[in-house]
């Protein structure tokens, strides 16, 4: 689908959608608990509705709400073929959870997540004597179980995503486990396993982010879980209203473990001008002066933080490139192309990205069907000096389907 995004001023109260990344969490977490689940706030995103259809494949009774999912938690296995979507977590979450059954299971996908490679999987697995081939270290992925624990060595410089599905998975092993990490990035993210998996009542030891200790037989507890607000998805509208807005946003916590939530840091830099309270923020229309920002921890942030530095007087400099290639696209290649259509001036030197801001011109520019793309572009959109048309910006349903309505809700101007 092409939208078409006039320059648009946007003013209002908002809700931040829900996080998909704690949603998956609570999802698998749910599946694997004796009894039922109700995770409130749940986000109904593409990679959400692929975690619930898993769960249901590998036995849990789930019944989505409006405002709420029940899910029943079982370990009688009813589908062999589990499809993950485009998911990366789905994929690195599930597969060692799927490696807790006894039968074959063989894990597929769609679209960008069959061009991703999944040998680190299959190695993990592997090592722990679950029986787990590739197709050429892409998927399929075939997995053989069950877990039964023991001790592993995973890299963690390109995803967390592996280390949170055998956190998740390793408790129910009948051995004790331990994993060794080598060069974590993300380490946020796992905090927010770490913190699941307790609400969940399920105790991992962490040393230092290079050593975890898993103790097996441990149960997960049923539980009411309630989602928090998604700081991924709400930097574009934090960012949104930094360049060409008015807006509170509200259920983006200060007490967060997201990673994403060092969009802030960004925005104060830059001279946005925030007013912070411990569950909203209000945000206004700023002049923007370049910021320099580490995003090696927190990749998600890359697009938004391109666009606001497209308004921002001068060269802002942001690190962590190496980050980008394996995403729904290549990210650095597909922020450079895009925003270079728009006449925002992008290099790159190794790990670093340097934006030239000013002001966006119209164009017609591709999401490369990438969720994240698309929003940044949209977000620039709003005070560009002419039309921006957007194709295949359907994709934003893979983290946040509201998206376009809530920018309409707010004011811009959006042709569909």
């Amino acid at each position: 689908m092409e939208r078409n995004l006039e320059p648009s001023a946007i003013k209002g109260t908002i809700k931040a959608p829900a996080s998909k990344s704690m949603t998956q969490r609570a999802i698998s977490a749910a599946l694997l608990a004796d009894g039922q689940s109700v995770i409130h706030n749940p986000s109904y995103c593409d990679d959400s509705l692929a975690a619930m259809s898993i769960a249901v494949g590998l036995g849990a009774r789930v019944e989505p709400q409006v405002n709420e999912l029940k899910i029943n938690g079982s370990a009688i296995m009813k589908e062999s073929k589990l499809n993950c979507g485009e998911s990366g977590l789905a994929i690195r979450m599930f597969s060692p959870i799927a490696a807790l059954y006894p039968a074959e299971i063989t894990m597929v996908g769609a679209n960008s997540l069959k061009k991703r490679p999944m040998f680190m999987i299959e190695e993990a697995l592997n090592q722990l004597g679950v029986k787990c081939t590739s197709s050429a270290g892409f998927l399929p992925l075939t997995i053989q179980g069950p877990l039964v624990g023991g001790h592993c060595e995973i890299d963690g410089s390109v995803s967390s995503q592996l280390l949170t599905g055998l956190l998740m998975a390793l408790p129910l092993a009948a051995k004790n486990s331990e994993i060794k990490v080598n060069n974590l990035k993300s380490k946020p993210y796992i905090d927010m396993t770490i913190q699941l998996l307790k609400s969940f009542g399920i105790t991992v030891e962490n040393s230092d982010y290079s050593l975890f200790h898993i103790q097996g037989n441990q149960k997960y507890t049923p539980q009411s879980y309630t989602v928090e607000g998604d700081w991924s998805g709400g930097a574009f509208l934090l960012v949104a209203s930094a360049i060409n807005g008015q807006l509170c946003i509200k259920g983006l916590r200060r007490d967060s473990m997201q990673s994403d939530m060092s969009i802030i840091n960004a925005l104060e830099e830059a001279g946005a001008h925030m007013i912070i309270d411990e569950d909203q923020i209000e945000i206004t229309k700023s002049e923007l002066k370049a910021f320099e920002f580490n995003a090696t921890e927190s990749p998600d942030l890359f697009p938004p933080l391109v666009a606001l530095a497209s308004y921002c007087e001068g060269i802002s400099v942001i690190k962590g490139v190496s980050r980008l290639i394996y995403k729904e696209s290549d990210r650095a290649k597909a922020l450079k192309e895009e925003f270079g259509k728009m006449k925002v001036k992008i290099e790159i030197n190794d790990d670093l990205m340097y934006v030239t801001g000013g002001r966006p011109q119209g164009a017609r520019v591709e999401s490369h069907d990438d969720h994240r793309i698309a929003m940044a572009l949209a977000v620039a959109s709003l005070g560009a000096t002419g039309k921006v048309s957007i194709r295949d910006s359907q994709c934003v349903a893979k983290s946040y389907p509201g998206f376009f309505d809530d920018l309409r809700h707010l004011g811009a101007v959006v042709h569909e």
